[in-house]
């Protein structure tokens, strides 16, 4: 976990070691979490401003509230600076969703919306994205997907969706470590 890489780095700077690994670690850690903001970007030509993403997944991991190193944190924070709404959903990090640490400023801003629901979620947004891979994400139904989304975009950062399944049911796919992009 990120946080226990870290942990490790500071503990050895404190005895004068140089964990230049673990560092490199880190460094692709966060990496990591901006690879989907690039890949949405890439998508829309670098035109992300004034539209709307779903993103279905708050917390780090699935089973869990905590969004201590959340990827979806990062992703939500990039795309809210490039001018993007958002419309969030969670099974169970929504209320640690509006701590002052998490992204409580984004929701008073009215930057970031949270949704009762992974469907409600989709509401007039231009693309879904997939940050924490819970079980109730695995099998929506993606026809009513395809029907509310403006466009029928999947970013999957879990890579819990089957490529050719979603090329046979027309969206364009992007997942994280095989084929970038299926049609």
């Amino acid at each position: 976990f990120p946080k226990d890489v870290q942990a490790l780095i500071h503990s050895a700077a404190e005895q004068n070691l140089d964990f230049t690994l673990l560092k490199a670690t880190d460094a692709v850690n966060d990496q990591q979490k901006r690879l989907l903001v690039d890949r949405v970007k890439h998508h829309f030509g670098g035109e992300v401003a004034g539209r709307t993403f779903a993103i279905w997944g708050l917390a780090f991991k699935p089973r869990t509230d905590d969004m201590r190193e959340a990827p979806a944190k990062v992703i939500i924070r990039h795309l809210t600076a490039a001018g993007v709404k958002i419309r969030a959903f969670d099974p169970a990090a929504m209320e640690q969703a509006r701590e002052p640490y998490n992204l409580k400023d984004l929701i008073d801003a009215g930057q970031v919306v949270l949704c009762e629901s992974s469907f409600d979620a989709l509401q007039g947004a231009a693309a879904l994205i997939v940050v924490t891979e819970w079980n109730e994400f695995r099998q929506p139904s993606f026809e009513k997907i395809k029907e509310v989304l403006t466009e029928p975009v999947i970013f999957d950062g879990r890579n819990i969706y089957t490529p050719g399944l979603l090329k046979k049911l027309g969206f364009t796919y992007y997942s994280i470590g095989r084929d970038a992009l299926v049609r």
